[in-house]
Parts: C-alpha cells; sequence; structure tokens
C-alpha cells in the first residue's frame, strides 16, 4: 500500500491477516470475545434503568437486591472476558510478529550483499524491530477492537430505540458533526504518522552510520559538523510527533462539546417527556447518557484504530517489500561434499554491480587444487570481487565458475561455504569471549580444538595473557584488541574450520613489521596443504604464492610466478613491483 494512498489496501490487509494462520484458535477466541463484549456493555444501562423503574420507584427492596447482585455479576463477567480479550489480543499480535521478525532476518541473511550495498542498515533494523511492532497493533489494537466497537455501537443503538425512539433521535443529531470531526482527525494523524514513520528510519540510520563510524567523527573534528545535522533531523523528528499530538488535542475536546450538547440537548427534552409522563421514565432519563457515552466513546477511539490499522500495514508493506525482495543467493544445488580437492576453475567471467558497469570482464584462470595464488593491481582492479563471486556473496552476470570441475550452484550454498575459509582485512569481532569469536558459538567445536589451532597459529600465548584468558570477554568489534591480535583470533577462526579452500583479503595490509612476523608464520600455517587465494599488499606474501594474477581494471593482465613475471620487460606486475611492493619491502627494512 502505497503511503500517500487513503484507502486500505485489502491484498495488503489479507496477507497480513493470512499471517495468523498458524494461530487460527487464537484469532478465532478473539473474535468470539469481541462479539460477546457487546450484548455484556450494553446490559448495564439496560440493569440500572430497570432498578430505578421497577424496584427504586416501586419499593421492591427484595428485587432490588436480587438485580443490584445480577449488576455486580454481569460486571464482573464483562471484566474478566475483557481481561482476555486483552490478553488475547495481544497474544495473537505478538506471536504473529515473532514468527514474522524470525522470518524477516532469515531472509536479511540469505540476500546478496548487494543488498546491504544499497541498504542502510539503520533502514533493515527499523524494518525488522519498528516496523513489525507496529504489525502487531494490528491484531492487539486495531481489526478486534474495531470489531469490539462496531458491534458495541450496533448493541447500544439498538437498546436506546427500545428504550425511547426520540431520545435516541436527539442524540443521534450530533453524530453527523462527529462522524466529520472524526474523518478530519484520521485524515489528519495518518498523515502524521507518516511523517513520523519517515523521520523515525531517517534518524535510526543517521544513528548507526555515525556511531559505527566514530572513530572517523572524532578524528576529523566532525563532531559539531554531525551534531547540527542530527539536531535538525531530531527537530524535524519532534515536529512530526508535536504535529499528532496537537491533533489529538483538538480532537477530544471537539468530542467532549459535541457530546456535552447532545447530553443536554437529551437531558431538556427528556426531562419535559418524563414530567409530561409521555413515554419517558426517570430510568430511561438515567440510562440515557450512559448509552450516549458508550456510543461516543467507540466513535472517538474508531478513528485512532483504524489509523493504527493503516499505520500498521503502511509498516507491513515496507517489511513485505524486504521479504519480496528477489536478490536472494539462488540454493538449488544439491551437492553437500564433506571436503573439497580444492582446484577452482574461471571461465569467462564477467560482474557488474551496477548494470552494464562491469569490474570483472572476461576473466578465465585455473588454480589447482593446494596450491596458492596471490592477487596484485591498483585498487579498483577486481581483486575483491573475485574472491566475493567465489564464495556466492553476488551471482554472476556471465561465465561460470568451477570447484572440482563442478559449477559453484550446483553446491547446496551452506555446504559449499563451509569447506571455505575468509579471513579479512578488517577483522569483525562479536561481543562475546574469545572462545565464542571463535567457534562463532558453533557447539561441535570443543575448547580443546580451539586451543589446540590457537598454538598452532602461534595466538595461544597472547590470549592466555588475558584476563581470563579465553574466557575474556571481547568488547564489539574487538574494540579493546590490537589489530594484530584480532587478526590471529580470525586466523584461529579460520583454522579450527578446517577449509578446503582459503581466502585472505590484504589480512596483512594494517599490520606493524615486528606483528608481521608472527602474521607471517600464521599464515604459512593456514595455507599449508590448502588452496589458498591471497590479496596481499607485502613482497614477502607474494613470493611464496604458486602464481600469481595481475588484475587492472577488471582485466586479467598476466598469471604466473614471481620470478616469471618479473621477466617481462614492461609488464604490468613488473612496473607494480618497481612502484609499490620493493618501496614498500625497503621500508619495512629501514
Amino acid at each position: 500500500m502505497s503511503e500517500s494512498k487513503n484507502k486500505i489496501d485489502f491484498r495488503l490487509f489479507n496477507r497480513v491477516l493470512a499471517l495468523s494462520k498458524p494461530y487460527k484458535r487464537t484469532f478465532i477466541a478473539a473474535a468470539l470475545l469481541a462479539v460477546l463484549l457487546a450484548p455484556l456493555a450494553v446490559l448495564r444501562p439496560r440493569i440500572i434503568q430497570a432498578i430505578i423503574d421497577d424496584y427504586v420507584f416501586q419499593y421492591n427492596l427484595d428485587g432490588l437486591h436480587l438485580v443490584a447482585l445480577l449488576f455486580i455479576v454481569v460486571l464482573f463477567f464483562e471484566t474478566l472476558m475483557r481481561y482476555f480479550f486483552i490478553f488475547t489480543t495481544n497474544l495473537l499480535g505478538q506471536s504473529v510478529v515473532k514468527d514474522l521478525r524470525a522470518k524477516t532476518f532469515d531472509h536479511i541473511t540469505s540476500l546478496q550483499l548487494g543488498y546491504f550495498d544499497r541498504t542502510p542498515i539503520g533502514t533493515s533494523t527499523t524494518r525488522t524491530i519498528n516496523d513489525i511492532q507496529k504489525i502487531n497493533d494490528i491484531f492487539s489494537q486495531g481489526i478486534m477492537n474495531i470489531i469490539a466497537d462496531v458491534l458495541t455501537l450496533i448493541a447500544v443503538l439498538i437498546m436506546m430505540f427500545s428504550s425511547s425512539w426520540k431520545l435516541s433521535l436527539i442524540c443521534l443529531i450530533i453524530f453527523p458533526f462527529l462522524i466529520v470531526a472524526t474523518y478530519i482527525f484520521k485524515e489528519k494523524v495518518k498523515a502524521a504518522y507518516q511523517v513520523v514513520r519517515t523521520q523515525l528510519t531517517r534518524m535510526n540510520a543517521f544513528l548507526q552510520e555515525r556511531i559505527t563510524g566514530m572513530r572517523i567523527v572524532q578524528l576529523f573534528n566532525a563532531e559539531k559538523q554531525e551534531m547540527k545535522q542530527f539536531k535538525a533531523i531530531n527537530q524535524e523528528y519532534t515536529q512530526a510527533n508535536l504535529d499528532s499530538i496537537l491533533y489529538y488535542a483538538v480532537f477530544f475536546p471537539v468530542v467532549e462539546i459535541i457530546t456535552a450538547t447532545a447530553l443536554g440537548l437529551m437531558v431538556w427534552f427528556g426531562a419535559q417527556e418524563v414530567l409530561r409522563d409521555a413515554g419517558v421514565t426517570i430510568g430511561v432519563l438515567v440510562a440515557f447518557p450512559i448509552y450516549l457515552s458508550m456510543l461516543v466513546r467507540p466513535m472517538r477511539v474508531l478513528a485512532d484504530k483504524f489509523n493504527v490499522v493503516q499505520m500498521g500495514l503502511v509498516a507491513a508493506q515496507r517489511v513485505f517489500n524486504t521479504l519480496d525482495d528477489d536478490s536472494v543467493i539462488e540454493n538449488k544445488g544439491s551437492l553437500k561434499p564433506q571436503r573439497l580437492e580444492g582446484r577452482i576453475t574461471f571461465e569467462d567471467v564477467s560482474f557488474a554491480y551496477i548494470e552494464d558497469d562491469y569490474v570483472l570482464k572476461n576473466v578465465s584462470f585455473e588454480l589447482p587444487a593446494s596450491q596458492t595464488l596471490a592477487l596484485v593491481g591498483s585498487t579498483g582492479s577486481g581483486k575483491t570481487t573475485i574472491i566475493s563471486i567465489l564464495n556466492r556473496f553476488y551471482e554472476l552476470n556471465k561465465g561460470r565458475i568451477l570447484v572440482d570441475g563442478k559449477d559453484i550452484q550446483a553446491y547446496e550454498l551452506n555446504a559449499f561455504r563451509s569447506r571455505i575459509a575468509v579471513v579479512l582485512q578488517d577483522v569483525f569481532l562479536f561481543s562475546g569471549s574469545v572462545l565464542e569469536n571463535i567457534s562463532l558459538r558453533n557447539n561441535n567445536i570443543s575448547k580443546e580444538t580451539i586451543v589446540e589451532a590457537a598454538k598452532i597459529i602461534g595466538a595461544h600465548e597472547f590470549i592466555m595473557k588475558l584476563p581470563g584468558g579465553y574466557d575474556y570477554e571481547v568488547m564489539e568489534r574487538g574494540a579493546t584488541l590490537s589489530m594484530g591480535q584480532r587478526q590471529l583470533i580470525s586466523f584461529v577462526r579460520a583454522l579450527v574450520f578446517d577449509p578446503d579452500i582459503l581466502i585472505l583479503d590484504e589480512a596483512t595490509s594494517s599490520i606493524d613489521p615486528e606483528t608481521e612476523g608472527v602474521i607471517q608464520y600464521a599464515i604459512e600455517k593456514l595455507i599449508a596443504k590448502r588452496t589458498s587465494i591471497i590479496i596481499a599488499h607485502r613482497l614477502s606474501t607474494i613470493r611464496h604464492a604458486d602464481n600469481i594474477m595481475v588484475l587492472d581494471k577488471g582485466e586479467l593482465k598476466e598469471f604466473g610466478p614471481h620470478e616469471k613475471l618479473l621477466e617481462i620487460e614492461e609488464g604490468y606486475y613488473r612496473k607494480l613491483y618497481n612502484m609499490q611492493f620493493l618501496k614498500t619491502e625497503k621500508k619495512v627494512i629501514a
């Protein structure tokens, strides 16, 4: 449903209702309670009318006691049923959003990385939490409450006309004014809520980006500029909320004035009817203000509840847009290898992040099993893209990639990725212990296996020096650890998963020379007897590779061993070696 539409999109509404199918019994129970509450609610003023007319003025004390007891019983059952109604509708709403939240998160994790390239993290967070919570409101505060209120309105009108059609008509004089006020309020609040939702999404995205990039903000003394921008966003969000509050502040007093006018007219006319003995009794005159209140209250809140449904549908459309995003990674493969040889073949592979803007152009090469390939090239040449498409983070535009002679799409995605380990330059560590960050909470990996892997890599010593050792609580993104320590933990993580194909994406580019020796030792342990692809900026790493692939603007320019490529006069690798790697090596020696 477009946010600009005024009418409910019933196809979308039916799709939201379909979410409650697993909880059909709860839905039916809530609907039955809504139906039963209406007649119970109107019994109270009817009993009060009977008490006054049939017992108080008839001086029937014994009967008065019985009717008073009946009134208490009715009140008790109404309270009890209203409790179960509120509990059941909220149970239904929470059950629906629990499933939907899990489904949305599962879908988001299955999307290609292109989705995250174009969608701010704060937006995805808003969809998964705030928008889904609004869908809960459709069930807990919207549909069932509207049903209950409409049925109550009908029951009240029936009871009013059966008591006095004249007083009923007097009360209904206000209805046109009430309907107009309600309609205006509904439209104004709906528009205000849409702005509130938009501003909330904008604020979430802004905060997520700035908190994540706080190091850059502080490094470049950009606090004042960012604060100025945040104040503007905060002011717009606050103003949107104040606008919605303003409409409530105007609407409810207007309703009170209209109601008071109807009450005054009803009492004025009703009192005359009583005095003339024209069919209106004292009991009816006492009961009618209660009927009027019960008539106005649903009218007053129906507009608000209708807005709750509409805003819930707006939020639902946003969530469904995410769920309908077809940039998922197709997982139609059936092969689930226990091990891979690791033979990798690229056949005329082309890839573009943006349509027709190719970052890889007809790349073909073969990497034999258990060999190491180093990728070199200037920034933007396509090195990281090579490993991204090998992992199927993105789907190819042209060509195909084979592993052990089979197209990678023939492998079941999770089984295929479980045989590949990637160590990135920017190591991501989660909040939790060192042990949990290495095992990624995989219960099949024992602590003994982790300790053994850490000793092989050379990380055990520094881990044991941490307070608590392997139980040391790592802060978010590993902020309390050095770059080298985080890198070593990522190497241990890669080793415990025992991959057949290892990818190192500039894993030593941010490491100081002193730490590089330790890291280089860890790399040698990792790549031993494994097919490895290394993106590196340092000569020490490249020299150990069996072959080097030189990329330039997405094209494969040269392929071969270090010594062979250096022999090529005016070759790409030789130029790159003289300009970059040799210079870097001299700095390290110095």
